[in-house]
């Protein structure tokens, strides 16, 4: 029997039975846990309280072998908040449904339990900073969000220099399957033709210029998301079921 101790962000939450719930988490030294919290479904419960999704906190775990991740699910048995992202989220809908995304993403992008992922962590506990604190457009703070998961997971897009050849940019034509923009020489069937906009937008959102970014007209936004959507779409194999629901300028 171990006690264990990590910061993480909650992504979902299960009812089980009648008071407790299973409270999956993106933790910094522990990567995606799954634990079950008693009774925090009781409406007189504070623990429960900070156990919403997009709440950053200090959890203890209690688990029956020497490794956290085990046969059974350990138990959820303290937790201190950090930050309540939640409040500044949960309020307006362009936030929760862009939150909500990358909560889906973080979890989707961390498939095995226990095992570190640092990066995919400190980007979801950035991002979901900066969409509490209104600092940019919901939908830029998205798109920034996913394409950064993009690359830390190994498939980022190249959006100057041709994915296939190296040929330096600007290359005008954008294939998911190539990973990004290509020079016509390279072209593929199912390459589309973005504006020069939108190829910029999305460069400026995975480097973090945000103040091109924050200057683009909506109409790149869309175009922009579009690409996003459909590139991360072909490295997950399907699409995320929040991503619907996401409002776009």
């Amino acid at each position: 029997m171990s006690l264990f101790r990590d910061d993480g962000i909650v992504l979902r939450t299960q009812k089980l039975g009648e008071a407790d719930r299973i409270i999956t988490l993106l933790t910094r030294g522990h990567g995606r846990v799954r634990a079950v919290a008693r009774g925090v479904r009781r409406t007189k419960s504070k623990f429960g309280a900070r156990l919403e999704p997009f709440s950053h906190v200090d959890v203890q775990f209690f688990a029956r072998g020497s490794e956290l991740i085990g046969r059974g699910l350990p138990l959820c048995t303290q937790s201190e908040t950090i930050a309540p992202y939640g409040g500044g989220i949960v309020t307006d809908y362009a936030r929760y449904t862009a939150g909500t995304a990358m909560l889906e993403t973080a979890e989707r992008f961390t498939d095995h339990e226990g095992e570190p992922a640092v990066q995919q962590y400190l980007l979801l506990v950035g991002g979901l900073r900066t969409l509490a604190a209104g600092e940019h457009a919901p939908n830029l703070i998205l798109d920034a969000f996913l394409l950064r998961s993009l690359a830390v997971n190994g498939y980022a897009p190249s959006f100057d220099s041709c994915a296939k050849c190296g040929m330096p940019g600007p290359n005008r034509f954008f294939s998911v399957g190539a990973g990004g923009v290509v020079c016509a020489e390279c072209r593929v069937p199912g390459s589309v033709v973005p504006s020069a906009e939108a190829i910029a937008l999305l460069g400026a959102l995975l480097t973090g210029d945000w103040e091109t970014a924050d200057a683009s007209e909506a109409r790149h936004v869309r175009e922009g998301s579009g690409l996003v959507s459909a590139y991360l779409h072909w490295h997950l194999e399907r699409g995320l079921r929040s991503l619907r629901y996401v409002e776009k300028s």
